[in-house]
Protein backbone atom coordinates (compact mmCIF):
# COMPACT_ATOMS: atom_id res chain seq x y z
CA UNK A 1 0.00 0.00 0.00
CA UNK A 2 1.26 3.44 -0.74
CA UNK A 3 1.58 6.37 1.95
CA UNK A 4 -1.27 8.06 2.98
CA UNK A 5 -1.64 11.30 4.68
CA UNK A 6 -4.20 12.44 7.02
CA UNK A 7 -6.70 13.49 4.17
CA UNK A 8 -6.90 9.69 3.57
CA UNK A 9 -7.82 8.38 6.36
CA UNK A 10 -11.98 7.65 6.80
CA UNK A 11 -13.58 7.32 10.07
CA UNK A 12 -14.59 3.54 10.56
CA UNK A 13 -12.12 2.47 8.10
CA UNK A 14 -10.39 -0.91 8.92
CA UNK A 15 -6.83 -1.58 8.32
CA UNK A 16 -6.30 -6.15 8.49
CA UNK A 17 -2.33 -6.60 9.48
CA UNK A 18 -0.10 -9.81 7.81
CA UNK A 19 -0.02 -12.69 10.78
CA UNK A 20 2.80 -12.89 12.34
CA UNK A 21 3.73 -15.98 14.72
CA UNK A 22 5.29 -16.56 17.76
CA UNK A 23 7.98 -18.81 18.70
CA UNK A 24 9.66 -20.05 21.81
CA UNK A 25 13.15 -18.60 21.16
CA UNK A 26 11.71 -15.41 20.07
CA UNK A 27 9.69 -15.43 23.15
CA UNK A 28 12.69 -16.12 24.97
CA UNK A 29 15.14 -14.00 23.36
CA UNK A 30 13.01 -10.86 23.55
CA UNK A 31 11.57 -11.47 27.47
CA UNK A 32 15.80 -11.99 28.50
CA UNK A 33 16.13 -8.55 27.11
CA UNK A 34 12.99 -6.50 28.16
CA UNK A 35 10.48 -8.56 30.71
CA UNK A 36 12.51 -11.44 32.36
CA UNK A 37 10.22 -12.78 34.41
CA UNK A 38 9.88 -16.62 34.82
CA UNK A 39 7.14 -17.00 32.91
CA UNK A 40 8.90 -15.29 29.43
CA UNK A 41 12.11 -17.13 30.16
CA UNK A 42 11.61 -20.65 31.22
CA UNK A 43 9.83 -23.39 29.77
CA UNK A 44 10.22 -25.68 32.67
CA UNK A 45 10.05 -23.28 35.06
CA UNK A 46 6.75 -22.07 33.56
CA UNK A 47 4.72 -24.97 33.74
CA UNK A 48 4.40 -24.28 37.00
CA UNK A 49 3.88 -20.71 36.78
CA UNK A 50 0.40 -18.90 36.43
CA UNK A 51 0.20 -19.81 32.85
CA UNK A 52 0.50 -23.52 33.11
CA UNK A 53 4.00 -22.68 30.50
CA UNK A 54 5.63 -20.28 28.33
CA UNK A 55 3.98 -16.85 27.32
CA UNK A 56 5.23 -14.17 25.03
CA UNK A 57 5.80 -10.68 26.96
CA UNK A 58 2.69 -8.11 26.94
CA UNK A 59 5.63 -5.53 25.60
CA UNK A 60 6.41 -8.18 22.71
CA UNK A 61 3.05 -9.41 21.93
CA UNK A 62 2.56 -4.51 21.52
CA UNK A 63 6.20 -4.11 19.92
CA UNK A 64 5.23 -7.46 16.92
CA UNK A 65 1.65 -5.82 16.59
CA UNK A 66 2.77 -2.62 16.03
CA UNK A 67 5.37 -3.28 13.19
CA UNK A 68 2.81 -5.62 11.94
CA UNK A 69 0.52 -2.26 11.32
CA UNK A 70 3.82 -0.48 10.26
CA UNK A 71 4.51 -2.91 7.80
CA UNK A 72 1.39 -2.02 5.84
CA UNK A 73 3.35 0.88 4.64
CA UNK A 74 0.48 3.33 5.56
CA UNK A 75 2.47 5.37 7.72
CA UNK A 76 5.93 4.99 5.60
CA UNK A 77 5.99 8.65 5.02
CA UNK A 78 3.45 10.14 6.96
CA UNK A 79 4.13 8.93 10.40
CA UNK A 80 5.61 11.56 12.97
CA UNK A 81 5.64 9.85 16.17
CA UNK A 82 2.52 9.69 18.78
CA UNK A 83 1.91 10.83 22.22
CA UNK A 84 0.73 7.39 23.72
CA UNK A 85 -0.87 4.45 23.88
CA UNK A 86 -4.48 3.95 25.72
CA UNK A 87 -6.21 1.41 27.11
CA UNK A 88 -3.49 -1.14 26.40
CA UNK A 89 -5.36 -4.66 27.22
CA UNK A 90 -3.40 -8.12 27.67
CA UNK A 91 -6.13 -10.21 27.10
CA UNK A 92 -5.05 -13.64 26.77
CA UNK A 93 -1.34 -15.34 27.11
CA UNK A 94 -0.05 -15.47 23.64
CA UNK A 95 2.18 -18.96 23.77
CA UNK A 96 4.45 -20.74 21.18
CA UNK A 97 3.08 -20.92 17.84
CA UNK A 98 0.25 -18.98 18.13
CA UNK A 99 -0.48 -16.57 15.42
CA UNK A 100 -1.65 -13.30 15.71
CA UNK A 101 -3.42 -11.02 12.80
CA UNK A 102 -4.41 -7.24 13.93
CA UNK A 103 -7.31 -5.44 13.06
CA UNK A 104 -6.88 -1.44 13.09
CA UNK A 105 -10.07 0.49 12.88
CA UNK A 106 -9.82 4.27 12.70
CA UNK A 107 -11.87 5.93 15.38
CA UNK A 108 -11.10 9.51 15.29
CA UNK A 109 -9.16 12.35 12.70
CA UNK A 110 -8.82 15.99 13.56
CA UNK A 111 -6.56 18.66 11.81
CA UNK A 112 -4.31 19.96 14.29
CA UNK A 113 -5.43 23.54 15.38
CA UNK A 114 -1.69 24.82 16.73
CA UNK A 115 0.46 22.59 13.28
CA UNK A 116 -1.08 23.20 10.08
CA UNK A 117 1.06 20.76 8.63
CA UNK A 118 0.00 17.90 10.75
CA UNK A 119 -3.24 16.19 12.21
CA UNK A 120 -4.07 13.57 15.13
CA UNK A 121 -4.88 9.96 13.91
CA UNK A 122 -7.00 8.33 16.58
CA UNK A 123 -7.08 4.04 16.00
CA UNK A 124 -7.99 1.18 17.88
CA UNK A 125 -5.65 -2.39 17.52
CA UNK A 126 -7.29 -6.02 18.25
CA UNK A 127 -5.03 -8.50 17.92
CA UNK A 128 -6.54 -12.08 17.40
CA UNK A 129 -4.61 -15.52 17.85
CA UNK A 130 -5.41 -18.36 15.29
CA UNK A 131 -8.78 -19.26 16.48
CA UNK A 132 -9.96 -15.77 16.33
CA UNK A 133 -10.03 -14.95 20.50
CA UNK A 134 -8.92 -11.60 21.35
CA UNK A 135 -5.56 -11.59 22.93
CA UNK A 136 -4.25 -7.86 22.89
CA UNK A 137 -5.89 -4.32 22.27
CA UNK A 138 -5.31 -0.72 22.39
CA UNK A 139 -6.01 2.53 21.42
CA UNK A 140 -3.18 4.51 19.57
CA UNK A 141 -2.50 8.26 18.91
CA UNK A 142 -0.35 8.81 15.93
CA UNK A 143 0.87 12.42 14.48
CA UNK A 144 0.04 12.33 10.58
CA UNK A 145 1.28 14.54 8.39
CA UNK A 146 -1.54 16.70 6.25
CA UNK A 147 -1.27 15.96 2.39
CA UNK A 148 -2.24 19.58 1.55
CA UNK A 149 0.43 21.06 4.07
CA UNK A 150 2.85 18.78 2.74
CA UNK A 151 2.63 19.58 -0.89
CA UNK A 152 3.23 23.68 -0.10
CA UNK A 153 6.59 23.28 0.06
Amino acid sequence: MRTRYLEDFTVGETFRTAAFTFDAEEIIEFARLYDPQTFHIDPVAAQKGPFKGLVASGFHTVARQFRAWLDLGLLEKSSLGGPGIDELRWIAPVRPGDTITTEVEILKIRKSRSRPDRGVLHYSMIGYNQRSEPVISMLNVTFVRRRDANSEG
